[in-house]
């Protein structure tokens, strides 16, 4: 047994199955940050802290010894949790495909959409430093939506002339990605497709996102260091419903300030 208490939750192995793959089914929608840096992990529910590399000097116990003392990152744990209703197990094992589950969904949901506000713009609470607080760029203003292949273009230049390698990403929040995808330039052309050529990598739809970010994807820039990666637990129960949760623990580091440049639209 581990701390998911998996195998005392009153819940068959094919329940579990069922549950398993509702949540791998919907979290590569909203795991938008994880297509845009890199991912070192999983190292397990035992791995604490993120080694940081620096060992500053501090005073020493007694006359005549050097100290010094390691520094790390602590990794954040985050839970959502949500009902299963006790019906929808016992469909499941009767032989259901397609049981109802809302809160599954919804948790999936937040807690994706919370990694991805930690990665794009941090959390102080936990000392993680997002990408568009961390880069050493002014941000770039973009009057509208037909303006954005100027704006990227722009953002493009910027990183090139501080010697960052591309391909490039767009990470950009779901109202203007909608935007952009039902939007066509004069002369027909998409402008999804004008911005990818530009970008030469992903434009990615963001939850969490305020704005967009254009990104180097040459990678060694950004690192998202997984501790346990995103695994359902059991909380309780009683009559009508099983309590489970979503959980994950991670830490998230800019290490090149000078790969990312925040885009900013007017509307």
């Amino acid at each position: 047994m581990n701390h998911l208490y998996r195998d005392i939750a009153p819940i068959s192995l094919d329940g579990w199955g069922v549950i398993d793959r509702e949540a791998t089914d919907r979290l590569p929608t909203y795991l938008a940050a994880r297509k845009l840096v890199d991912f070192a992990g999983p190292h397990g529910w035992s791995h604490s802290a993120t080694d940081l590399g620096r060992s500053p000097t501090i005073p020493g116990p007694s006359q005549g010894v050097v100290a010094a003392q390691r520094n790390v990152l602590p990794l954040m744990e985050l839970r959502a949790e949500f009902n299963v209703s006790r019906v929808q197990l016992d469909d499941v094992e009767r032989g259901a495909a397609d049981p109802d589950l809302p809160e599954l969904d919804e948790a999936v949901r937040q807690i994706a959409l919370a990694e991805n506000v930690t990665v794009f713009h941090g959390h102080q609470a936990a000392a993680l430093r997002g990408i568009t607080e961390s880069t050493s760029h002014e941000p770039i203003t973009v009057d509208g939506v037909g303006a954005s292949p100027d704006g990227v273009a722009r953002a493009v230049d910027v990183l090139r002339q501080a010697g960052i390698d591309g391909p490039y990403g767009l990470a950009i929040c779901p109202d203007i990605y909608t935007r952009i995808v039902e939007s066509t330039e004069y002369g027909g052309h998409l402008l999804f497709d004008h911005l990818r050529a530009i970008l030469g990598g992903p434009l990615v739809w963001a939850p969490g996102m305020e704005g967009g970010v254009v990104l180097s994807q040459r990678g060694g820039d950004f690192q998202f260091d997984c501790g346990q990666d995103l695994s359902i637990g059991y909380l309780d129960h009683d009559a009508d419903v099983v309590r489970l949760y979503i959980e994950e623990t991670f830490s998230f580091r800019v290490l090149e300030p000078d790969a990312a440049v925040t885009l900013r639209f007017e509307t």
